[in-house]
Formats: structure tokens, C-alpha cells, sequence
């Protein structure tokens, strides 16, 4: 998800380069807010999606190629009336003539830092803050001039407070490859230290990580002991600003687990935000893989979090 960063050094340094962002979507698109593509005279580097959008902005990308570096321009495309795509969604692109000369804030990018664009006459500036940054309409007006848009560099990772470290949780691990989930993994068994990313914490200490896990992190509960999953999801239903909290089990450990929450006066609403068994509805397959991929498509279905926001001037 940050690859364009290297890919824009790399090209950059060989000669002329312009660079496709996507802004923002709405409705069916291709792919979302943040996405980049880098075009040469002669070749690409990356996708915008492919299909008639990917070839009308490769052609405006290197008609922008002819004009000065730092040149810039957005384009709208209303993806069926304009370009009869069926998935009739919009999307707004910033097509620009990279300037080599000004690549300065590449020194500082790096994934989950805040990469700002100021749209200059003739030029877009760029800075690399800690700041905060949000969604951009693909509607009314476009960028103009002064324009200010700010992005978190690779887009959203939602984190993902894994507990337990058995055969289902490194089955989760090996298929997290290339989804937007940042990793922290947690188990009690000493001997588990040696599998790599697992950090081992006291059983007497490890609620205090679900405290400190993120807002809209997903907190998903797997461990070799029930009164260990037990301390973590009292934790965890206390926390009503996380996105998610799972706990691998049958119904019948719901039903128990449920029935001792209420008598530890855990509120029927947060007990509500348990989701217990784990996994999409109708996969049925116990194996540790099976698990993982219906899991990992569960949360992929949690509400996004946009990744790009106009700032006022």
C-alpha cells in the first residue's frame, strides 16, 4: 500500500514521471481514495483499476507529461454516462507532471504519517505531518487552486489485537498478507515467544493491552484458556469505541459466556457488541485455515474509515 512511494523514487530518478491519485469515489469504483499510478512515456507503474478509467487517465497522464513539471489537473469521471463502465460509480483523479526537483518530502513519508498537498499554480507542495485526515466528496466542486488535501500515506490499516497465538491464530497471521489490518499479537505461553510477531505477556497484565488498543481496532479472542478469554472479553465489552470484538467458540460458549456477563453486571448493550462464534455466517469448515479466511472477510466488511480530507485554507 506504500509501494508508490519507492516506485516514485525509483522512476523519477530515471526521467519524466507523472503520478495518477485517486481523490475520492463514491458508489461502485474501481478502487478507493489514495490509490496511485505512475506513468511514464512508455510504460506504468501500479493500477488505478484498470478498464476504460485506467485508459483515460494514462492518456491524460501523459498529455500532462507535455506540459511543464508540476503542472497538475483534476479530472471527474462518472464511470457509466461518461466511460460505460458498469460499475457506474464516480471518481475524481489529481493528474499531475511529478517536479523531481521538489521530492523533498519523500525523506519523511513512511505508512500512517499524514502526506499534505497544497495545489500551487504551477506546482503542488507537499509537506509530512502527524496530522489527521478524513474523506473527500467526489461530488461539487473540484480542487482549485490553494487547494489543501490531506492523506494518510497507505491508506487505513485498522488494528487488529490479536490474543492467543495457537494453530487459528497463526493461520490468521499467514493470511494477512496485502489487507488493510496493522498486527498486534499477544499470548501468555512462554514457549510461544519463539513464533515471530508474538509478544508474551503475564496473564496477570495482558487486559491491560485490550485497554490500550485503539479506537475501531478489531479485537479478536482465541486463547487456550476460557477463563483467560473471559478476563479479556469483560476487557474488551467495556470498550464500546472498538469496531469489533470476536471470541473463537460454539454457541453454546456464547450462551455461557453471556450468562456470566450478565451476573458480572456487564449492560445488555455491551454484551450486544460480542460476536461469538467468529466468522462469516454459513462457513461451516473448522480447520485453522478455513477460520482464519472466514474471520479475516468478516472484518474486512466493518465499516471503512475514510483516508483523505480537503483542509481549509
Amino acid at each position: 500500500m506504500t509501494g508508490w512511494l519507492d516506485d516514485l523514487t525509483r522512476l523519477a530518478a530515471l526521467g519524466p514521471v507523472a503520478m495518477v491519485s485517486v481523490l475520492a469515489t463514491e458508489g461502485s469504483a474501481p478502487r478507493g481514495a489514495g490509490t496511485r499510478m505512475l506513468v511514464t512515456a512508455t510504460g506504468l507503474s501500479g493500477t488505478i483499476g484498470g478498464g476504460a478509467l485506467e485508459f483515460h487517465a494514462v492518456e491524460q497522464a501523459r498529455a500532462v507529461l507535455d506540459h511543464a513539471p508540476g503542472a497538475w489537473r483534476v479530472q471527474d469521471y462518472p464511470l457509466g454516462p461518461l466511460l460505460g463502465q458498469c460499475c457506474g460509480g464516480r471518481v475524481r483523479l489529481l493528474v499531475e507532471h511529478v517536479d523531481r526537483d521538489a521530492l523533498g518530502w519523500l525523506g519523511g513519508a513512511s505508512e500512517g504519517r499524514v502526506l499534505l498537498s497544497i495545489l500551487r499554480e504551477r506546482s503542488i507542495e507537499r509537506h509530512v505531518s502527524d496530522g489527521p485526515a478524513a474523506a473527500l466528496s467526489a461530488r461539487g466542486d473540484k480542487p482549485r487552486e490553494g487547494g489543501r488535501l490531506a492523506e494518510v500515506i497507505g491508506g487505513y490499516r485498522r488494528p487488529l489485537y490479536l490474543f492467543g497465538a495457537g494453530h487459528v491464530g497463526q493461520a490468521i497471521v499467514r493470511h494477512l498478507g496485502g489487507l488493510p489490518l496493522q498486527l498486534a499479537w499477544f499470548d501468555t505461553r512462554p514457549e510461544l515467544g519463539a513464533v515471530a510477531g508474538v509478544a508474551v505477556v503475564a496473564e496477570s497484565v495482558i487486559a491491560q493491552c485490550v485497554a490500550e488498543a485503539p479506537d475501531k481496532a478489531a479485537v479478536v479472542i482465541l486463547t487456550h484458556d476460557h477463563a483467560l478469554d473471559y478476563t479479556l472479553i469483560h476487557a474488551a465489552l467495556l470498550r464500546p469505541t472498538l469496531a469489533f470484538t470476536g471470541l473463537i467458540g460454539s454457541h453454546t460458549k456464547r450462551a455461557r459466556f453471556m450468562a456470566r456477563l450478565e451476573r458480572d453486571g456487564v449492560s445488555a448493550e455491551a454484551r450486544g457488541r460480542l460476536t461469538c462464534p467468529i466468522g462469516l455466517p454459513g462457513v461451516s469448515g473448522k480447520e485453522p485455515d478455513v477460520i482464519a479466511v472466514a474471520l479475516l472477510a468478516q472484518l474486512l466488511q466493518l465499516p471503512q474509515v475514510r483516508v483523505m480530507q480537503a483542509v481549509e485554507v
